[in-house]
């Protein structure tokens, strides 16, 4: 981005920027504040993921909600968003990142607006699926508007942050939800944790038409509806079932839909091989590199052990070892301190070390795991909040080490126009790889327990599950052998 952007009105830029600003210590005020504004608006995306989960039994309470409509708060907020991303990516390439931006926060204020008003289950899951597809227009946005606007050691600087308000949001979500409904402000119950929304989305409105730079593809001037219907409908037929299927316990229908799914996912690459060139969902050149392929990989490969990891985490605390909302909210803290401070490092390497930094991270969380796993073994039912803290903190230490970098060496060599649909590929494949972990989780975890609160049980099906997050980290850990050795390696 040019400084006259930065400095003055960058709102008018109508293109990528061709002169990436050099350093944090040169940017100016509207520089700092667009950035501050993106990532405000991934934070606020981010927390109402998870903010609902430990407001779930007042919702229910107050609602009258049954089991599938609990689990439909979360699914309905989250399949949108694994659907829309790519064709949302898109959207921002081809009609203004900023301006579709804009469109998506202006859409989820008002259905967090909805949230908070809502009298029964129905229109509140309602308003969560329409919350998930803003979402999956808003998130897109960010990622592009990140990438095309920093660029080399800023932009690794940027992209740490990034990965910080990933790791704030995951403490942030969870306690906040349960801090604001036990508040119970002005006799409210857990409404605020959607109100709250409004007034943040609002700042965001009005501080991002001013101060974040517009960026586009001049040569792109139409959406390919036939490749979003197809990519969205092979998305449902996996996702769906994957999501329902432990309650439904895994009827013949959970098998098929996601067989069609893929059927349908192989006729959608070959209608996008035959667009390319003419205005594709899809960018499929956008493979043909190594570092990209490799980073989607592992992408995928850390939504899975996330999804896997942090929900048998929960169950495990709260089961295992007889803890409460409240205490079991405090061991996601002590987890998201560590990531807070490998997600300082990253930021302060400024991409010096390359693919070595995030391995590293890798390796940090492998060998915690391990730790954590043996003393569960040793102390069973006695193990307290003090006594794992250690294991706990490195734990996400390792994990805040990962995320930032890894987006960041993923999408240095994606050209500016194909900015949207990548960061949307990006952030599809984190997704699914999250909703392959929830799904693994019935055969991981819930065959040892089968639903019991028993706590021996609870205890030795995660022991399970931390063997198969270990051999995800393994696997991880080799696929960022694609990822660039050396710093200067990381852009053409």
């Amino acid at each position: 981005m040019s400084s006259s952007a930065l400095d003055n009105e960058p709102q008018h830029t109508t293109h990528s920027p061709e002169h990436p600003t050099p350093g944090l210590s040169k940017m100016g005020l509207a520089a700092w504040i667009a950035l501050l504004v993106l990532l405000g608006a991934e934070l606020m995306d981010l927390i109402d993921q998870s903010v609902v989960l430990t407001a779930l039994p007042a919702i229910q309470e107050s609602t009258g909600a049954g089991p599938d409509a609990v689990q439909w708060l979360t699914t309905g907020y989250s399949l949108p968003i694994a659907v829309g991303l790519i064709t949302g990516g898109r959207l921002g390439d081809l009609y203004g990142r900023r301006r579709i931006l804009m469109i998506g926060t202006a859409v989820f204020t008002t259905a967090s607006l909805l949230c908070g008003l809502a009298a029964g289950p129905g229109v509140l899951i309602g308003a969560r699926a329409l919350q998930g597809v803003a979402v999956a227009v808003m998130i897109p946005q960010i990622l592009a508007t990140l990438h095309v606007t920093f660029e080399g050691q800023n932009r690794s600087k940027v992209f740490g942050l990034y990965g910080a308000v990933m790791s704030l949001a995951n403490v942030l979500g969870p306690v906040m939800g349960g801090l604001l409904t036990e508040a119970d402000l002005f006799g409210l119950s857990w409404r605020p944790i959607f109100l709250v929304n409004v007034p943040v989305g609002l700042a965001v409105l009005l501080l991002g038409r001013r101060f974040i730079p517009e960026s586009t593809v001049r040569k792109a001037d139409r959406i390919d509806l036939t490749g979003m219907l197809l990519s969205a409908l092979a998305i449902v037929l996996i996702v769906f079932p994957l999501t329902e299927g432990h309650l439904r316990h895994w009827p013949l229908w959970c098998f098929l839909l996601p067989a069609a799914g893929l059927l349908l996912l192989a006729v959608f690459l070959r209608q996008q091989r035959r667009k390319q060139g003419n205005a594709p969902l899809v960018a499929l050149s956008l493979f043909r590199s190594r570092q990209f392929s490799g980073g989607m990989a592992a992408q995928l490969t850390h939504g899975l052990l996330c999804g896997l990891f942090f929900m048998t985490w929960t169950l495990y605390l709260q089961h295992g070892l007889g803890m409460g909302p409240f205490h079991a909210a405090l061991a996601f803290v002590l987890l998201s301190i560590g990531e807070l401070a490998g997600a300082t490092i990253t930021t302060k390497s400024a991409g010096r070390f390359a693919r070595r930094l995030p391995q590293t991270g890798v390796l940090v969380t492998l060998a915690s795991m391990a730790a954590y796993g043996l003393q569960i073994d040793a102390v069973q039912g006695d193990l307290t909040l003090l006594a794992m803290t250690a294991p706990v903190v490195l734990i996400g230490f390792g994990l805040g080490m990962v995320s930032g970098p890894l987006a960041d060496m993923s999408l240095s060599k994606v050209p500016h126009e194909d900015a949207g649909s990548a960061s949307g590929l990006f952030n599809t494949v984190m997704h699914l790889g999250i909703a392959l972990g929830t799904a693994l989780t019935a055969v991981v975890f819930f065959t040892t327990t089968n639903g019991s609160p028993d706590a021996g049980l609870n205890r030795d099906a995660f022991l399970t599950v931390l063997w198969w997050v270990g051999s995800l980290l393994a696997l991880m850990w080799a696929l960022m052998f694609y990822l660039p050795g050396h710093a200067d390696e990381r852009t053409d």
